[in-house]
């Protein structure tokens, strides 16, 4: 047996008696942090881009350095955990993602932003990875259910949670308090974490570190992450620096997976990839990864660009659902304790199918009484998946390779986010365009509709004082606005449609994940 495995049976052996709540407490506070920062700078970008006199294509890197940084740590995160100890390592992640925060909020130019928002990911990939083997350890397999519903109540309602604080507080306040925030609850679970964290055990940590192997990890992933979240601002593979990037990706990653199975001691254990419920459930959390951050991504963008809402208007706007995800993830702990996780799954898939298709039939009447329900559904169906996608993945495999798997596994619903924002913003811009060209197509002068409808707002602009060219060109451009909203509405109906299909695309790989045995643990992953 390796050591990176002999470390995790070690690790997995009953837990010394502790205050296992005052743990889950106190690891959910960190994880919290790290998926709340994951997307409260999203609504405050234009303030930053004005503070700092940073174009909108410079200041997208404060989010991008974060993702990038965020993902190369969380494959390692096992690793980190059996070299350093996972106590030791969760609450140094802690404490730097704590200071990063207050370099970010002290930052007087974008370098010094960037460079600080980069440091709290790499601090954040530690925090949300470890928090899941603390749950597994301390908790009774027979509780488990009950304590991954509470983490994930926490944890799956961050995404939504962060817009929502991040528009309040740059409306009512500087947003520079968008990183301030952090520290008084940075503080309290450090606190939190040496009071009921229990103490490492003998740490095995001899064995030589495969410094190439983390370089080309970090390269490749890093690598990948950017091509994700910068390929469509630099038009894809148009860009010499995105096809550049894409080379280094596909040869880094492909160094490194030789590599490492080639290898004693791994970085990251990619063998735990032999078992079918590891790579099927890994490949449905990228799905779910995509229909989550997917549809946070574009109803922000719909609420702002065709409601016309503010910041905090729109963190308002996804607040229910929020609240709707947590209640309803300690009601899949209990379903999943009684029924096989994967028919739970598959109602989950087909709720979240529902709730996608309704969202696509936007209108131009459309406002927030119509968004409600859908939304609501959309966050029933999220959770339904979420939790027993968790269980039926990670519940069948040997404990010794929980731990590798959880991180591998974390990692592909980062990657399902960022895989499902560039997707939809790609499409998202092509039908535009697309819609655009199909409506303009259809508005001719001598069509005698459009002939009435730009004498009737002539004649408007004419009686509030305007010369008959100025109320020419005014109709014209009330015009041109008018289908560009109509472009925008069919533009965003067809990026749900697409995450609808690809749902039920993906859905029947449930079938090739395995039925845990009772009892089993569930690994939660963000």
């Amino acid at each position: 047996m390796s050591t990176a495995s002999a470390a995790a049976v070690s690790s997995l052996q009953p837990a010394r008696a502790v205050n296992k709540w005052a743990v889950a407490v106190a690891v959910a506070s960190g994880a919290l942090l790290e998926i709340i920062d994951t997307s409260i700078v999203n609504v405050a970008l234009a303030d930053i881009q004005a503070a700092v006199g940073a174009t909108l294509t410079q200041v997208s890197w404060v989010v991008s350095s974060y993702a990038i940084a965020n993902v190369i740590v969380l494959p390692m995160s096992a690793w980190l955990g059996n070299r350093f100890g996972k106590k030791r390592y969760f609450i140094f992640s802690l404490i730097g993602f704590t200071l990063a925060s207050v370099l970010c909020g002290l930052s007087t130019n974008l370098t010094m932003l960037i460079a600080a928002r980069a440091l709290q990911g790499l601090m954040g990939g530690g925090l949300l990875a470890k928090a899941q083997a603390f749950l597994y350890e301390t908790f009774p397999r027979e509780e488990q259910a009950l304590a991954q519903g509470f983490f994930g109540a926490i944890v799956i309602a961050g995404p939504v949670i962060g817009p929502t604080l991040g528009g309040y507080i740059t409306t009512n306040s500087d947003w520079r308090f968008i990183f301030f925030i952090n520290v008084p609850v940075g503080i309290a679970a450090v606190l939190l974490c040496l009071q009921s964290l229990p103490a490492d055990g003998v740490r095995r940590s001899g064995t030589r570190v495969d410094f190439l192997a983390i370089a080309l990890l970090a390269i490749g992933l890093g690598s990948m992450q950017t091509v994700l979240e910068e390929g469509n601002s630099e038009d894809w593979f148009d860009s010499p620096l995105i096809v550049m990037l894409a080379l280094a990706a596909l040869v880094g990653l492909g160094t490194f997976i030789h590599r490492q199975l080639r290898s004693d001691h791994p970085v990251v254990d990619l063998r735990v990839l032999r078992h079918r419920s590891l790579w099927a459930g890994s490949l449905l959390s990228v799905v779910i990864g995509m229909a989550l951050y997917g549809a946070l991504f574009a109803i922000p963008i719909f609420a702002q660009s065709i409601l016309g809402y503010t910041s905090e208007q729109t963190g308002l706007l996804l607040l229910p659902s929020a609240l709707v995800s947590a209640v309803m993830m300690l009601v899949a702990a209990r379903l999943v304790r009684r029924f096989d996780p994967r028919y739970v799954l598959t109602v989950g898939g087909l709720t979240l199918v529902t709730s996608i298709l309704l969202l696509g039939r936007l209108n131009v009447a459309t406002g927030e009484s119509q968004l409600f329900w859908p939304m609501i559904i959309r966050a029933v169906g999220t959770v339904l998946m979420f939790l027993p996608l968790n269980l039926a993945t990670i519940g069948p495999l040997p404990r010794s390779d929980v731990a590798a798997a959880t991180g591998f596994f974390n990692l592909t619903r980062q990657l399902g986010g960022s895989i499902g924002v560039a997707m939809l913003s790609t499409i998202l811009d092509h039908r535009m365009a697309f819609h655009r060209a199909s409506l303009v197509e259809h508005l001719s002068t001598t069509d005698p509709r459009v002939f009435e409808r730009v004498s009737a707002l002539e004649h408007m602009f004419a009686a509030k004082g305007s010369s008959a060219a100025e109320a020419h060109a005014q109709a014209l451009t009330l015009l041109n606005g008018a289908v560009q909203r109509q472009a925008s509405i069919l533009s965003f109906n067809d990026t749900f449609w697409v995450v609808a299909c690809v749902v039920l695309l993906f859905l029947p790989l449930v079938f090739l994940l395995g039925k845990p045995q009772r009892g089993a643990a569930v690994s939660s992953a963000h």
